[in-house]
């Protein structure tokens, strides 16, 4: 058994014994099986529950997945799906009743979703130009459709309750065109275009998150150091959106740096301007661990998320395991009140 597989099961696990230990009402979601002749580890979408005069509770306690994406690209591996393989990822999960909500609003508890549903959360990390790519034609810029944000978008159009909600952890100042989504003519993209993508990506909904200047191993700084990478990953996303407010931070390879407070806070003051810039965030991203706890466990730490990298069957098997009776997270079709999140 791989080890995402034994990190996964454990998760889930532990999720589905602590809803048991509740005492909750927990909505059961049965996987269907593949249809015959199907791919292996393709699975069909879940029939929807049926409708009912009365009142569903959900299941306010389940699990939510945090999805990870790096590249989109022209192979299967590690780091890449195609794209191809992306939009079937958006298909399974619309099929299969999920849909999209940010970071921010995971932590905040906004999960405005109608009841049935389930919130499924898009991370996207190190600003690759294959996640947003502009293709220049008569002067005028359009956006790549085999690019991540391109697939979203047309997905979003044929199906306008998927909406504008994934969070993109950017790098500014990385090597090989991670520098907010292209520079240096890599993949085409022009380093003039690079604040503009920052920019459309908060006017269309979606959230920013600071993943430090260039990716660096925090584990092997010293605190300075690790202060000045976050600070000024802060500082160039600020510099694109002036007043944005960064509420997610992805820690690089998924490792902490040895003072783990600095991680959610801390200072670095630019030696040539004198200017202090100071960061603290709402939550921190790890790389693996699968589903993240609900907001309303009252084990939920924003600042320690886990993840589920997206690659190969990895979402079909992270999905099965949350078709388990109580595991998953549903929208009851009543709002969460004060009580309820104390169970």
């Amino acid at each position: 058994m791989s080890k995402l597989s034994i990190a996964l099961s454990f998760a889930l696990c532990t999720a589905a014994a602590g809803v048991h230990a509740l005492g909750h009402a927990a909505v059961a979601r049965t996987a269907t099986p593949p249809a015959p002749g199907a791919a292996p580890g393709t699975a069909r979408a879940a029939t929807p529950p049926a409708r009912s005069d009365r009142a569903d509770p959900g299941n306010h306690l389940g699990r939510v997945p945090i999805l990870e994406y790096h590249v989109i690209g022209d192979h299967e591996a590690h780091w890449t799906v195609e794209p191809e393989h992306f939009r079937r990822d958006l298909q399974l999960l619309y099929d299969r009743g999920y849909r999209p909500i940010s970071v921010a609003q995971l932590i905040d508890r906004r999960i405005d979703l109608p009841a049935g549903r389930s919130p499924v959360v898009f991370t996207f990390d190190d600003a690759s130009p294959s996640q947003f790519r502009y293709i220049e034609r008569n002067g005028q810029l359009e956006i790549d459709p085999n690019s991540a944000i391109g697939i979203w978008l047309d997905f979003h159009a044929k199906h306008p309750d998927w909406q504008n909600r994934a969070t993109f952890c950017v790098l500014p100042a990385a090597s090989a065109g991670h520098a907010f989504f292209g520079n240096g003519g890599i993949e085409g993209q022009k380093t003039a275009w690079r604040y503009k993508k920052l920019q459309y990506l908060v006017a269309q909904g979606f959230e920013l998150c600071d993943h430090t200047l260039w990716h660096a191993n925090l584990g092997k700084y010293s605190d300075a150091v690790v202060q000045e990478q976050i600070a000024r990953g802060a500082l160039a996303i600020d510099s694109a959106v002036p007043g944005y407010r960064i509420r997610t931070f992805a820690l690089p390879l998924g490792i902490w740096p040895k003072n783990r407070a600095l991680a959610h806070a801390g200072a670095w003051t630019d030696p040539r301007s004198g200017r202090t810039i100071r960061y603290r965030f709402d939550a921190i991203l790890e790389v693996s661990g699968g589903p993240a706890r609900s907001p309303y466990d009252p084990a939920f730490d924003p600042l320690r998320l886990p993840r589920v990298e997206v690659y190969g069957t990895a979402l079909e098997h992270t999905l099965d395991a949350l078709d388990r009776p109580g595991v998953r997270y549903v929208v009851g079709s009543e709002p969460v009140t004060r009580a309820d999140a104390s169970h």
